[in-house]
This record gives C-alpha cells, sequence and structure tokens, in this order.
C-alpha cells in the first residue's frame, strides 16, 4: 500500500478455544479459497506472538470493498466452544494488540488511521448513523473495537 492508511482493522480468526493457527495456517486456507495468500498483514497468536502475514507494501483482502489503504490484523480465537462469536483473547493477545495498533499508528503511513473491527464496515441498514448488532454482516472480531482502542 503506498500514502497513509485510512483504516486498520481487527478480525478474530472465527477459531474455537484452544485451536491456536498460525500465519501459516491461514495463508494455507486463504489459498485453498482461491486467494493468492493470507489476506491479513498481521497475525497474533494465542500466547502473543504476533507473525507478519502479508506484506504492508500490499493491499490486504479482509473486508471486502475496503481494503485499499486498511491494515488487516487478525487475532486467533472469536469462537466459544459452541462455535458462537466471543471476546476469546487472552491477556497476551490484548498486550501484543495494543503494542501492535501503537507502533502502527506511531508511523507517519499509520498516525491518521482509524482503528475498526470488522464489523464496522457494516452497512447501516436503517440509516441511524449507527451499526447495530442486527446490521453486523459478521460479529468479526466478536468485541466492541471502538471504545477499547478508538482513543488511540
Amino acid at each position: 500500500m503506498k500514502g497513509p492508511w485510512k483504516y486498520i482493522t481487527i478480525h478474530c480468526s472465527a477459531s474455537k478455544p484452544g485451536q491456536d493457527l498460525s500465519a501459516s495456517d491461514i495463508d494455507r486456507m486463504h489459498k485453498a479459497k482461491g486467494w493468492t495468500g493470507i489476506g491479513y498483514h498481521f497475525v497474533i497468536k494465542l500466547d502473543g506472538t504476533i507473525e507478519f502475514g502479508r506484506p504492508l507494501d500490499k493491499t490486504g483482502a479482509h473486508v471486502y470493498g475496503f481494503n485499499k489503504d486498511n491494515v488487516g490484523i487478525c487475532y486467533i480465537g472469536g469462537l466459544n466452544d459452541n462455535g458462537d462469536p466471543k471476546d476469546t483473547r487472552t491477556l497476551q493477545q490484548k498486550k501484543a494488540l495494543e503494542l501492535l495498533l501503537m507502533t502502527l499508528k506511531s508511523t507517519a503511513n499509520g498516525k491518521n488511521s482509524f482503528i475498526r473491527g470488522h464489523r464496522d464496515f457494516s452497512p447501516d441498514k436503517d440509516g441511524d448513523g449507527i451499526i447495530e448488532p442486527f446490521e453486523w454482516l459478521k460479529a468479526c472480531p466478536c468485541f466492541n473495537v471502538k471504545p477499547e482502542y478508538g482513543w488511540m
């Protein structure tokens, strides 16, 4: 991606507790869908390890219609044991995510970017200016990003 980023978007892998995936696992899954490779720029594993995905100089494939100038971060998890959406971030993932966001926001390309969750790109179907749960195309990242990271 050239120039400043408009968004930094947080995603979840939609995996159940204890299922630790890596960037290479997600790369294989995305290739199996016919993509050129992993759509996210970063992956945060259960232990807080941050792995590189798609290079930052390449447009991501993580928010349909909003990939240009948008950095994608995926934390592993997001589902409970029954497969329902749930914020399953470990303490290590939360710390790693905050560090990664602060690092990205401190760069020339990231300083004016907005931090959003994948679901925040859903259409405002009733036109009230708020994207409510019934309007979400996906629950991803399974927590409300704006109150937690909107201050950055």
